[in-house]
């Protein structure tokens, strides 16, 4: 008989609702002004808590982003795995599941593209930083799948293969001629890459 989970302790409850107020007020800030014109003060002064408190949930304003950014991406990568199943061909399924990240990154272009600077070379250690390397290892489990499901691509084929459409996607995302691309932009040379790249 399965066990109930235990419900959280004052303490516990405390911590969660204080992570919720942070992630709400960078998230809000962020969205405003860009990661780059706010200050750490300015988010522990939203959040209603000291900037000693804020330093507990995350140690840099790069990790707040991750914080913050992670589960906008984790919703994008199930938004498009949903997509990818309804997609007619092995391309336009990585495509669907593509597409549902660029649109995550590019709603604030500079936070998008200091996100993926701070998961590339950000401290792994930091777990804000090691969630997003995660939810990079799941979007390529992901396009992997697609490769071996509906193109019989061998794993470990489909595996690499999965590694460079992630490479593609952060190239395009995060190159600074880019950051005045649109998204359909972004989109056409991504495809156009990630089909060179497919088994034919």
């Amino acid at each position: 008989m399965p066990v109930a989970p235990q419900p959280l302790g004052r303490r516990e409850r405390n911590k969660q609702a204080k992570l919720e107020r942070i992630t709400a007020a960078a998230s809000e800030l962020f969205a405003e002004r860009g990661v780059d014109d706010v200050t750490t003060q300015q988010i522990a002064d939203a959040a209603d808590i000291g900037t000693g408190t804020l330093f507990l949930y995350a140690k840099t304003k790069g990790e707040l982003l991750l914080l913050v950014q992670n589960a906008h991406y984790s919703a994008a990568l199930e938004r498009g795995r949903a997509a990818a199943a309804d997609a007619p061909t092995v391309l336009d399924g990585v495509m669907a599941l593509v597409e549902q990240i660029a649109e995550c990154n590019r709603v604030q272009v500079d936070n998008g593209r200091t996100y993926l600077r701070e998961m590339v070379f950000g401290d792994p250690s930091e777990p804000h930083h090691a969630e997003a390397l995660a939810i990079v290892a799941r979007t390529e489990e992901a396009v992997a799948d697609l490769l071996t499901s509906r193109a019989q691509v061998p794993a470990a084929q489909a595996a690499t293969l999965a590694h460079v459409v992630s490479a593609i996607l952060f190239v395009e995302l995060g190159a600074s001629p880019n950051a005045g691309a649109s998204i359909p932009e972004l989109l056409e040379s991504i495809r156009t890459q990630v089909a060179a790249i497919l088994p034919r």
